[in-house]
Protein backbone atom coordinates (compact mmCIF):
# COMPACT_ATOMS: atom_id res chain seq x y z
CA UNK A 1 0.00 0.00 0.00
CA UNK A 2 1.19 3.29 -0.80
CA UNK A 3 2.04 5.33 2.33
CA UNK A 4 0.59 8.77 1.13
CA UNK A 5 -0.44 11.53 3.37
CA UNK A 6 -4.15 10.40 3.63
CA UNK A 7 -2.86 6.86 4.73
CA UNK A 8 -0.26 8.29 7.49
CA UNK A 9 -2.98 10.48 8.71
CA UNK A 10 -5.76 8.01 9.40
CA UNK A 11 -3.01 5.77 10.59
CA UNK A 12 -2.06 7.94 13.37
CA UNK A 13 -5.26 8.58 14.40
CA UNK A 14 -6.10 5.17 14.84
CA UNK A 15 -2.64 4.74 16.83
CA UNK A 16 -3.79 7.60 18.77
CA UNK A 17 -7.39 6.26 19.71
CA UNK A 18 -5.82 2.88 20.72
CA UNK A 19 -3.76 4.51 22.96
CA UNK A 20 -6.26 6.50 24.79
CA UNK A 21 -8.43 3.47 25.39
CA UNK A 22 -5.07 1.65 26.93
CA UNK A 23 -4.64 4.69 29.01
CA UNK A 24 -8.35 4.54 30.01
CA UNK A 25 -8.25 0.90 30.92
CA UNK A 26 -5.49 1.31 32.79
CA UNK A 27 -6.89 4.58 35.18
CA UNK A 28 -9.94 2.63 35.92
CA UNK A 29 -10.21 0.26 39.39
CA UNK A 30 -12.46 -1.90 40.26
CA UNK A 31 -16.48 -2.01 39.31
CA UNK A 32 -17.39 -1.55 43.61
CA UNK A 33 -14.30 0.77 44.34
CA UNK A 34 -16.04 3.09 47.55
CA UNK A 35 -15.27 6.57 46.01
CA UNK A 36 -17.37 5.78 42.77
CA UNK A 37 -19.97 4.43 44.67
CA UNK A 38 -23.65 5.74 45.45
CA UNK A 39 -23.28 6.52 49.60
CA UNK A 40 -26.01 4.02 50.81
CA UNK A 41 -29.08 4.46 53.48
CA UNK A 42 -26.82 4.81 57.06
CA UNK A 43 -29.88 4.54 59.00
CA UNK A 44 -28.78 1.17 60.20
CA UNK A 45 -25.58 2.35 61.30
CA UNK A 46 -26.02 5.64 63.28
CA UNK A 47 -28.39 6.05 66.52
CA UNK A 48 -29.02 9.79 68.20
CA UNK A 49 -30.72 11.05 70.83
CA UNK A 50 -34.81 11.76 68.96
CA UNK A 51 -37.36 12.23 71.76
CA UNK A 52 -40.45 9.73 72.45
CA UNK A 53 -42.61 10.43 69.37
CA UNK A 54 -44.76 13.92 69.30
CA UNK A 55 -42.20 15.69 71.64
CA UNK A 56 -39.24 17.71 71.16
CA UNK A 57 -35.84 17.77 72.71
CA UNK A 58 -34.83 19.62 75.08
CA UNK A 59 -32.54 22.59 74.60
CA UNK A 60 -30.63 22.34 77.38
CA UNK A 61 -29.30 18.74 76.66
CA UNK A 62 -26.85 18.13 73.69
CA UNK A 63 -27.72 16.92 70.61
CA UNK A 64 -25.95 13.11 70.33
CA UNK A 65 -25.03 10.56 67.60
CA UNK A 66 -23.69 7.56 67.67
CA UNK A 67 -22.40 4.69 65.46
CA UNK A 68 -24.40 1.26 66.13
CA UNK A 69 -22.29 -1.85 66.28
CA UNK A 70 -18.81 -2.55 65.62
CA UNK A 71 -18.88 -2.41 61.63
CA UNK A 72 -18.40 1.33 60.26
CA UNK A 73 -17.86 4.53 61.76
CA UNK A 74 -19.39 8.03 61.44
CA UNK A 75 -17.13 10.06 59.52
CA UNK A 76 -18.73 13.94 59.45
CA UNK A 77 -22.02 15.56 60.89
CA UNK A 78 -23.14 19.20 59.89
CA UNK A 79 -26.28 20.36 61.97
CA UNK A 80 -28.00 23.54 60.61
CA UNK A 81 -30.93 24.68 62.18
CA UNK A 82 -33.62 27.66 59.88
CA UNK A 83 -31.35 30.83 60.03
CA UNK A 84 -28.74 29.05 58.62
CA UNK A 85 -26.68 28.79 62.02
CA UNK A 86 -24.34 26.01 62.34
CA UNK A 87 -24.35 24.07 65.60
CA UNK A 88 -20.45 23.19 66.93
CA UNK A 89 -20.07 19.93 68.05
CA UNK A 90 -16.97 17.29 68.43
CA UNK A 91 -16.45 13.80 66.86
CA UNK A 92 -14.69 11.06 68.81
CA UNK A 93 -11.14 9.90 67.15
CA UNK A 94 -12.67 6.01 66.36
CA UNK A 95 -16.19 7.88 64.43
CA UNK A 96 -18.02 6.00 67.20
CA UNK A 97 -19.93 9.14 68.61
CA UNK A 98 -20.53 12.80 67.45
CA UNK A 99 -21.62 15.64 70.31
CA UNK A 100 -22.84 18.62 70.13
CA UNK A 101 -20.51 21.36 72.02
CA UNK A 102 -22.57 24.69 70.89
CA UNK A 103 -25.89 25.48 72.18
CA UNK A 104 -28.80 24.35 70.88
CA UNK A 105 -31.43 27.04 70.03
CA UNK A 106 -34.63 26.81 71.85
CA UNK A 107 -38.28 26.34 69.61
CA UNK A 108 -35.75 25.65 66.62
CA UNK A 109 -35.33 22.63 63.81
CA UNK A 110 -32.23 21.11 63.17
CA UNK A 111 -31.28 19.57 59.59
CA UNK A 112 -28.71 17.04 60.20
CA UNK A 113 -26.54 15.51 57.55
CA UNK A 114 -24.52 12.42 58.52
CA UNK A 115 -21.80 10.73 56.89
CA UNK A 116 -20.17 7.24 57.48
CA UNK A 117 -18.36 4.15 55.91
CA UNK A 118 -18.47 1.06 56.95
CA UNK A 119 -15.60 -1.71 57.52
CA UNK A 120 -14.93 -1.68 53.53
CA UNK A 121 -14.54 2.01 53.12
CA UNK A 122 -17.98 2.60 51.31
CA UNK A 123 -19.41 5.92 51.99
CA UNK A 124 -23.16 6.35 53.94
CA UNK A 125 -25.22 8.93 54.49
CA UNK A 126 -28.32 9.90 56.13
CA UNK A 127 -30.17 13.45 56.65
CA UNK A 128 -32.05 13.80 60.42
CA UNK A 129 -34.46 15.75 61.59
CA UNK A 130 -34.50 17.37 65.51
CA UNK A 131 -36.68 19.76 67.17
CA UNK A 132 -35.97 21.78 70.22
CA UNK A 133 -38.82 22.11 72.42
CA UNK A 134 -39.85 26.14 73.19
CA UNK A 135 -38.13 27.39 76.02
CA UNK A 136 -40.35 27.76 79.42
CA UNK A 137 -38.31 31.32 80.78
CA UNK A 138 -37.21 33.49 77.73
CA UNK A 139 -35.85 37.09 77.71
CA UNK A 140 -37.39 39.59 75.42
CA UNK A 141 -36.18 43.13 74.27
CA UNK A 142 -38.30 46.56 73.79
CA UNK A 143 -36.69 48.89 72.14
CA UNK A 144 -36.47 52.74 72.53
CA UNK A 145 -37.38 55.72 71.34
CA UNK A 146 -40.93 55.10 69.26
CA UNK A 147 -40.68 54.95 65.36
CA UNK A 148 -40.16 58.54 64.10
CA UNK A 149 -37.91 61.56 62.98
CA UNK A 150 -34.95 62.68 66.51
CA UNK A 151 -32.44 64.68 66.94
CA UNK A 152 -29.25 63.76 66.52
CA UNK A 153 -28.70 63.26 70.31
CA UNK A 154 -31.48 60.75 70.81
CA UNK A 155 -30.05 57.23 72.45
CA UNK A 156 -31.57 54.17 72.02
CA UNK A 157 -32.61 52.20 74.78
CA UNK A 158 -33.41 48.73 75.18
CA UNK A 159 -35.40 46.97 77.82
CA UNK A 160 -35.36 43.93 78.85
CA UNK A 161 -38.15 41.86 80.26
CA UNK A 162 -35.81 39.79 82.88
CA UNK A 163 -32.86 40.99 84.93
CA UNK A 164 -29.68 39.89 83.68
CA UNK A 165 -27.00 40.20 86.35
CA UNK A 166 -23.81 37.07 84.93
CA UNK A 167 -21.70 39.25 82.46
CA UNK A 168 -21.56 35.75 80.39
CA UNK A 169 -25.10 36.34 79.89
CA UNK A 170 -24.98 39.98 79.36
CA UNK A 171 -22.39 39.34 77.05
CA UNK A 172 -24.83 37.17 74.93
CA UNK A 173 -27.42 39.28 74.90
CA UNK A 174 -25.15 42.22 73.76
CA UNK A 175 -23.85 40.29 71.02
CA UNK A 176 -27.27 39.92 69.82
CA UNK A 177 -28.24 43.69 70.37
CA UNK A 178 -27.60 45.01 66.77
CA UNK A 179 -27.46 48.50 65.94
CA UNK A 180 -27.03 49.96 62.65
CA UNK A 181 -26.46 53.66 61.16
CA UNK A 182 -26.75 55.02 57.22
CA UNK A 183 -24.51 57.11 57.23
CA UNK A 184 -22.63 55.33 59.69
CA UNK A 185 -21.58 56.89 62.93
CA UNK A 186 -18.69 57.03 64.73
CA UNK A 187 -18.74 54.17 66.83
CA UNK A 188 -20.78 52.88 69.35
CA UNK A 189 -21.58 51.11 71.95
CA UNK A 190 -24.28 49.26 74.63
CA UNK A 191 -23.90 50.72 78.13
CA UNK A 192 -25.87 48.37 81.30
CA UNK A 193 -27.40 51.60 82.59
CA UNK A 194 -29.01 48.58 85.57
CA UNK A 195 -29.86 44.70 85.10
CA UNK A 196 -32.73 45.40 82.61
CA UNK A 197 -32.00 48.64 80.82
CA UNK A 198 -29.30 49.25 78.25
CA UNK A 199 -28.87 52.66 75.89
CA UNK A 200 -26.48 52.85 72.81
CA UNK A 201 -25.19 55.97 71.45
CA UNK A 202 -22.18 56.86 69.13
CA UNK A 203 -18.57 58.01 70.35
CA UNK A 204 -19.77 61.40 68.64
CA UNK A 205 -23.71 62.14 68.10
CA UNK A 206 -25.59 60.59 65.03
CA UNK A 207 -25.17 61.62 61.74
CA UNK A 208 -27.44 64.43 60.17
CA UNK A 209 -30.51 62.53 58.07
CA UNK A 210 -29.39 59.10 59.06
CA UNK A 211 -31.46 55.88 59.34
CA UNK A 212 -30.75 53.92 62.38
CA UNK A 213 -32.25 50.33 62.68
CA UNK A 214 -31.91 48.58 66.03
CA UNK A 215 -32.64 44.61 66.13
CA UNK A 216 -32.70 41.79 68.87
CA UNK A 217 -31.45 38.25 67.27
CA UNK A 218 -32.50 36.87 70.77
CA UNK A 219 -34.85 34.45 69.67
CA UNK A 220 -33.84 30.92 70.21
CA UNK A 221 -30.83 31.75 71.97
CA UNK A 222 -29.44 30.26 75.20
CA UNK A 223 -28.73 33.12 77.49
CA UNK A 224 -28.34 30.96 80.96
CA UNK A 225 -29.40 28.09 82.81
CA UNK A 226 -32.89 27.25 81.41
CA UNK A 227 -33.18 31.03 80.27
CA UNK A 228 -33.52 31.56 76.15
CA UNK A 229 -34.15 34.62 74.06
CA UNK A 230 -37.51 35.59 72.37
CA UNK A 231 -38.53 37.41 69.46
CA UNK A 232 -37.71 41.14 69.86
CA UNK A 233 -40.07 43.97 67.46
CA UNK A 234 -37.19 45.56 65.24
CA UNK A 235 -37.31 49.67 65.44
CA UNK A 236 -35.98 52.09 63.13
CA UNK A 237 -35.66 56.02 63.68
CA UNK A 238 -34.37 58.85 61.21
CA UNK A 239 -32.45 61.95 62.52
CA UNK A 240 -32.47 65.08 60.67
CA UNK A 241 -30.28 67.88 61.39
CA UNK A 242 -28.23 68.67 64.08
CA UNK A 243 -29.76 71.45 66.08
CA UNK A 244 -28.53 72.39 69.52
CA UNK A 245 -29.31 74.94 72.09
CA UNK A 246 -26.72 76.13 74.27
CA UNK A 247 -27.20 78.44 77.72
CA UNK A 248 -24.94 80.24 79.00
CA UNK A 249 -25.89 80.85 82.93
CA UNK A 250 -23.59 83.59 83.44
CA UNK A 251 -24.28 86.06 80.05
CA UNK A 252 -28.32 84.91 80.73
CA UNK A 253 -28.07 84.21 76.64
CA UNK A 254 -28.68 81.12 74.99
CA UNK A 255 -27.40 80.52 71.64
CA UNK A 256 -29.25 78.21 68.83
CA UNK A 257 -27.51 76.22 66.10
CA UNK A 258 -28.23 74.17 62.92
CA UNK A 259 -25.49 72.19 62.05
CA UNK A 260 -23.44 74.72 63.36
CA UNK A 261 -24.61 77.80 61.93
CA UNK A 262 -25.94 80.36 64.59
CA UNK A 263 -29.82 80.64 63.98
CA UNK A 264 -31.11 82.63 67.33
CA UNK A 265 -29.49 84.24 70.13
CA UNK A 266 -32.06 84.67 73.27
CA UNK A 267 -32.20 86.11 76.00
CA UNK A 268 -33.06 84.14 79.12
CA UNK A 269 -33.09 83.75 82.85
CA UNK A 270 -31.97 80.54 84.73
CA UNK A 271 -31.89 78.95 87.94
CA UNK A 272 -31.33 81.84 91.23
CA UNK A 273 -29.34 80.31 93.93
CA UNK A 274 -30.43 77.53 95.82
CA UNK A 275 -32.74 76.63 92.53
CA UNK A 276 -29.75 76.73 90.08
CA UNK A 277 -30.16 74.83 86.72
CA UNK A 278 -27.94 71.69 85.95
CA UNK A 279 -24.97 71.81 84.13
CA UNK A 280 -24.53 69.66 81.20
CA UNK A 281 -26.21 67.96 78.24
CA UNK A 282 -29.63 67.12 78.05
CA UNK A 283 -31.44 65.82 75.56
CA UNK A 284 -35.16 67.17 74.63
CA UNK A 285 -37.60 64.96 75.64
CA UNK A 286 -40.79 66.21 74.70
CA UNK A 287 -42.80 69.19 74.27
CA UNK A 288 -46.08 70.36 76.00
CA UNK A 289 -48.25 73.47 74.79
CA UNK A 290 -49.61 73.97 78.48
CA UNK A 291 -48.37 73.12 81.35
CA UNK A 292 -49.53 73.98 85.04
CA UNK A 293 -46.38 74.20 87.14
CA UNK A 294 -46.25 73.67 91.01
CA UNK A 295 -43.72 74.55 93.38
CA UNK A 296 -44.82 71.43 94.98
CA UNK A 297 -43.63 69.39 92.44
CA UNK A 298 -39.86 69.85 93.66
CA UNK A 299 -40.80 70.16 96.95
CA UNK A 300 -41.56 73.25 97.35
CA UNK A 301 -44.19 73.80 100.17
CA UNK A 302 -47.50 76.01 99.39
CA UNK A 303 -47.84 78.92 100.68
CA UNK A 304 -44.20 79.71 101.27
CA UNK A 305 -42.03 82.66 100.18
CA UNK A 306 -40.64 80.61 97.11
CA UNK A 307 -44.18 78.89 96.18
CA UNK A 308 -45.77 78.88 92.97
CA UNK A 309 -48.71 78.00 90.54
CA UNK A 310 -48.70 78.95 86.99
CA UNK A 311 -49.58 78.39 83.70
CA UNK A 312 -46.84 77.98 81.44
CA UNK A 313 -47.02 77.99 77.26
CA UNK A 314 -44.12 76.90 74.72
CA UNK A 315 -42.82 74.10 77.55
CA UNK A 316 -40.10 72.17 76.37
CA UNK A 317 -38.65 69.54 78.66
CA UNK A 318 -35.73 68.25 79.14
CA UNK A 319 -35.56 65.89 82.57
CA UNK A 320 -38.21 63.79 84.01
CA UNK A 321 -38.00 65.68 87.28
CA UNK A 322 -39.16 68.79 85.54
CA UNK A 323 -37.02 71.40 83.99
CA UNK A 324 -38.35 72.99 80.44
CA UNK A 325 -36.96 75.93 78.86
CA UNK A 326 -40.38 77.62 78.41
CA UNK A 327 -42.40 81.07 78.05
CA UNK A 328 -41.97 82.89 81.25
CA UNK A 329 -43.78 86.37 80.60
CA UNK A 330 -43.49 87.65 84.30
CA UNK A 331 -39.78 87.05 83.91
CA UNK A 332 -38.96 89.30 80.88
CA UNK A 333 -37.38 92.12 83.00
CA UNK A 334 -34.93 89.78 84.08
CA UNK A 335 -33.79 87.80 80.81
CA UNK A 336 -31.11 88.60 79.54
CA UNK A 337 -29.89 90.48 82.77
CA UNK A 338 -30.15 87.64 86.13
CA UNK A 339 -31.04 84.35 87.39
CA UNK A 340 -34.58 84.16 88.97
CA UNK A 341 -36.36 80.28 88.06
CA UNK A 342 -36.66 78.02 89.91
CA UNK A 343 -34.28 75.86 87.77
CA UNK A 344 -36.44 76.30 83.98
CA UNK A 345 -34.82 78.39 81.63
CA UNK A 346 -37.01 80.93 80.81
CA UNK A 347 -37.69 83.57 78.08
CA UNK A 348 -40.30 85.87 76.58
CA UNK A 349 -43.59 84.05 75.14
CA UNK A 350 -42.51 85.25 71.47
CA UNK A 351 -39.29 83.54 71.85
CA UNK A 352 -40.43 80.57 73.57
CA UNK A 353 -43.06 79.59 70.37
CA UNK A 354 -39.84 80.39 67.80
CA UNK A 355 -37.65 78.19 70.10
CA UNK A 356 -41.18 75.23 70.22
CA UNK A 357 -41.29 75.35 66.44
CA UNK A 358 -37.73 74.94 65.87
CA UNK A 359 -36.64 71.92 68.36
CA UNK A 360 -37.98 68.53 68.30
CA UNK A 361 -37.58 65.30 70.83
CA UNK A 362 -33.46 64.59 70.31
CA UNK A 363 -32.22 67.31 69.74
CA UNK A 364 -29.47 68.71 72.18
CA UNK A 365 -30.09 71.44 75.18
CA UNK A 366 -26.44 72.52 76.88
CA UNK A 367 -26.36 74.74 79.77
CA UNK A 368 -22.61 75.71 80.62
CA UNK A 369 -21.69 78.21 83.90
CA UNK A 370 -24.39 77.45 86.41
CA UNK A 371 -23.76 76.61 90.20
CA UNK A 372 -25.56 73.74 89.24
CA UNK A 373 -24.47 70.00 89.51
CA UNK A 374 -24.20 68.70 86.37
CA UNK A 375 -26.50 66.72 84.63
CA UNK A 376 -26.55 62.99 85.61
CA UNK A 377 -25.96 60.53 82.72
CA UNK A 378 -29.23 58.39 83.75
CA UNK A 379 -32.46 58.63 85.83
CA UNK A 380 -33.12 61.92 85.18
CA UNK A 381 -33.66 62.31 81.40
CA UNK A 382 -31.07 61.53 78.41
CA UNK A 383 -27.75 63.09 79.60
CA UNK A 384 -25.60 60.04 77.94
CA UNK A 385 -23.76 62.58 76.16
CA UNK A 386 -22.12 64.07 79.60
CA UNK A 387 -20.16 61.05 80.06
CA UNK A 388 -17.29 60.88 78.26
CA UNK A 389 -16.62 57.86 75.89
CA UNK A 390 -13.70 55.71 77.95
CA UNK A 391 -15.89 55.88 80.43
CA UNK A 392 -19.17 54.89 78.44
CA UNK A 393 -17.33 52.25 76.97
CA UNK A 394 -16.85 50.78 80.36
CA UNK A 395 -20.44 49.98 80.68
CA UNK A 396 -20.37 47.18 77.47
CA UNK A 397 -20.48 43.79 78.36
CA UNK A 398 -18.00 43.35 76.02
CA UNK A 399 -15.37 45.34 76.77
CA UNK A 400 -12.61 43.89 78.97
CA UNK A 401 -11.12 46.42 81.29
CA UNK A 402 -12.26 49.72 79.90
CA UNK A 403 -10.09 49.08 76.82
CA UNK A 404 -11.48 48.45 73.22
CA UNK A 405 -8.22 48.17 70.68
CA UNK A 406 -11.18 49.32 67.95
CA UNK A 407 -12.54 52.24 70.00
CA UNK A 408 -10.35 55.66 69.94
CA UNK A 409 -10.32 57.49 73.06
CA UNK A 410 -9.63 60.96 72.54
CA UNK A 411 -12.23 62.52 75.31
CA UNK A 412 -13.38 65.92 74.89
CA UNK A 413 -14.81 68.64 77.95
CA UNK A 414 -18.53 69.23 76.93
CA UNK A 415 -19.21 71.69 79.28
CA UNK A 416 -17.75 74.61 77.53
CA UNK A 417 -19.02 74.16 73.84
CA UNK A 418 -18.02 77.39 72.23
CA UNK A 419 -20.30 79.62 71.08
Amino acid sequence: MNDTPRTRTARSCTLLVIAVTVAATACAGPAERPLRARPYDAAAQIAFNAPAAGKKADPDKPLEISAKGDEGRITDVSAIDETGHHLAGDLTADGRKWRSTGSLSAGARYTVKVSTEDEEGAPGARTLTYETAMAKRSLTATFGPEEGKYGVGQPIIAELSLPVKDKAARSIVERALKVRSVPAADGGSWYWVDDQQLHYRPKEYWPNDATITVTGNLDGVKIGDKLYGGASQPLKITTGDRVEAITDASDHTMTVKRNGEVINTIPVTTGKPGYSTRNGIKVVLGKEYFVRMRGTSIGISEGTSDSYDLPVYYATRVTWSGEYVHAAPWSVGSQGAANVSHGCVGMSTGNAAWFYENITEGDLVTVINSYGDTMDAFGNGYGDWNMEWDEWRKGSALVKDGTDPNATIDAKARLRPSL
